[in-house]
Order: structure tokens, then sequence, then C-alpha cells
């Protein structure tokens, strides 16, 4: 081979290599690149969203359970306090004394309010 023949093929490959470069280059600005970007965060907030979204319905339940629990609370300490009120009651009614109510804790006495002892 000539000397002529290999700057032709040196040029030639050395041509290609910038061709390729450049294609890659066109295809893939850096644009491109932060789009890119962007819709992976946005997958992984979409992703994040309906994890918390499952984590709130949990919580709702839980809530409306608890809520359940403390109106149950409620109705059972309604009724002690109104049986306790009939058996006082029934007590006087037979002439006898009734035995002396212990005292109210502190602690109870801010839920104690709302059924009026």
């Amino acid at each position: 081979m000539t000397p002529d023949a290999f700057i032709t093929v040196g040029a030639t490959v050395l041509t290609g290599g910038f061709a390729a470069w450049g294609a890659r280059s066109a295809r893939r600005t850096k644009r491109q690149e932060n789009r890119d970007d962007f819709t992976e965060i946005k997958k992984a907030l979409r992703e994040q969203a309906a994890e918390l979204k499952g984590q709130a319905a949990e919580l709702k339940t839980d809530m409306a359970r608890q809520q359940d629990q403390i109106n149950g609370q409620g109705a059972a300490i309604s009724w002690l306090v109104v049986d306790r009120r009939s058996l006082v009651g029934v007590i006087r009614k037979a002439g006898l004394k009734p035995p002396v109510p212990r005292p109210i804790p502190e602690r109870a006495r801010p839920y104690l309010d709302s059924i009026e002892l």
C-alpha cells in the first residue's frame, strides 16, 4: 500500500468516527438527557404517591376503628354511671344509706364532664 492509501484509510476512519460521535450527539442531546431524568423522577414520584395513598387508606381505616372503640368506651362509661345512679336510687328507696362514692381520679375528670357527674 502506498502512503496515499494509508492517509485515505486514516481519513475515512477518522471521518467515520466523527460522524458516529456527531450522530450520537444529535440523537442524545443534553435536553434529551434532562427529559429522561424528568421521566424517571416523575415515575418515582408517582410510585411514592401511590404508596402514600395506600398508607392514607390504612390510616383512615385505623382512625375509624379507633373512633368506634372510643364511642363504645364512652357508651360503656355512660351506662356504668346510669347503672350506679339507679342502684343508689334502689338502695335509698329501701331505706338504706348507699355507700360513699369513691372520688373521681383527676385523669378521668375531663372525660366525665359530658355525662354530668
